[in-house]
C-alpha cells in the first residue's frame, strides 16, 4: 500500500487495524554507471515489495541525503546533517500526531543516521522506531561470505536492474582507500569514475537471489514492529 495512491480516508481506515508505516531515505547522488537515485530506487523497491507482502503502508521516499564528499560530482544534491535531522523528525512528528507509532525507516544512504530527536522518542516510548540500514543487514553479511564477495559503493552490490541505467563495465577495479587521500586533493580525482572498487557487476540472478534475502529480512522486522 502506498501513501500516494491512497486517499486521506484510506490512511484513516488503514490507521484503525494498523499504526505501522515504512519510511524511505537515501540521497541523490553519483554512482558512477548507475543512477544518481541509486540510494532511493534499492530501498523504495524492497520497501514497496516488503510492505505489500506484509500490508504496511508505504511512505514517499526522502530523495535527498548528507552528501558532501560528492558535490563535484554533477548532479549530487547533499543536504547538512541539521537540515537533514530536521526533516525526518518533522516527517515522523507529522505521523505520530496522526495515530502512526511503528515507524520502520528504510536507509538506503551510509551518510544518513537516526537524527538523535528520534532516538528520543523512541527512548521515552512514544513510539517504536527501527533504523535499518539495509547494506548492513544480516541478509547481505550472509550473501558476501557465501559468495566472497564485498558490497561497496556503485560496485556489484547495488548494480541492480532498476539502478542500472546502460553499459556497466565487466571487469574489477582495485579497491580505493579513500583514507589516503592527500591534503589538497579532490575525492573526485581519486575515485575517477566514482565506484569504490570490486566487481561492477556480478550474474543477475544472484542480485535477485540478494534482493530477495533482504526483502525476507525486512518483512521479518515488520512483523516484530507490529503492535
Amino acid at each position: 500500500m502506498l501513501l500516494e495512491n491512497s486517499s486521506w480516508m484510506d490512511i484513516e481506515r488503514y490507521l484503525q487495524n494498523d499504526d505501522r508505516i515504512i519510511l524511505i531515505t537515501g540521497a541523490t547522488e553519483q554512482h558512477a554507471y548507475l543512477s544518481l537515485l541509486t540510494d532511493v530506487r534499492i530501498p523504495q523497491h524492497m520497501a514497496e515489495i516488503a510492505g505489500y507482502q506484509e500490508q504496511v503502508l508505504v511512505a514517499p521516499p526522502l530523495n535527498f541525503g548528507i552528501s558532501p564528499m560528492f558535490t563535484t560530482f554533477p548532479g549530487t544534491i547533499s543536504l547538512n546533517q541539521d537540515t537533514f535531522n530536521g526533516v525526518l523528525t518533522e516527517v515522523v512528528q507529522s505521523l505520530l500526531g496522526q495515530g502512526f507509532a511503528g515507524f520502520f525507516i528504510l536507509n538506503g544512504h551510509s551518510g544518513n543516521h537516526l537524527p538523535p530527536q528520534l532516538d528520543d522518542i523512541r527512548m521515552d516510548g512514544h513510539a517504536r522506531i527501527v533504523w535499518y540500514d539495509w547494506w548492513r543487514s544480516a541478509a547481505v553479511r550472509s550473501f558476501e561470505a557465501e559468495h566472497n564477495l564485498r558490497l561497496d559503493h556503485a560496485n556489484w552490490g547495488e548494480n541492480f536492474p532498476f539502478t542500472r541505467l546502460g553499459p556497466v563495465p565487466a571487469d574489477e577495479k582495485p579497491m580505493v582507500n579513500l583514507g589516503y587521500v592527500e591534503t589538497g586533493q579532490s575525492i573526485r580525482a581519486v575515485l575517477g569514475d566514482g565506484n569504490f572498487g570490486g566487481p561492477y557487476q556480478i550474474d543477475d540472478n544472484r542480485m535477485n537471489e540478494l534482493l530477495t534475502r533482504c526483502v525476507n529480512d525486512i518483512a521479518e522486522h515488520l512483523r516484530a514492529l507490529k503492535r
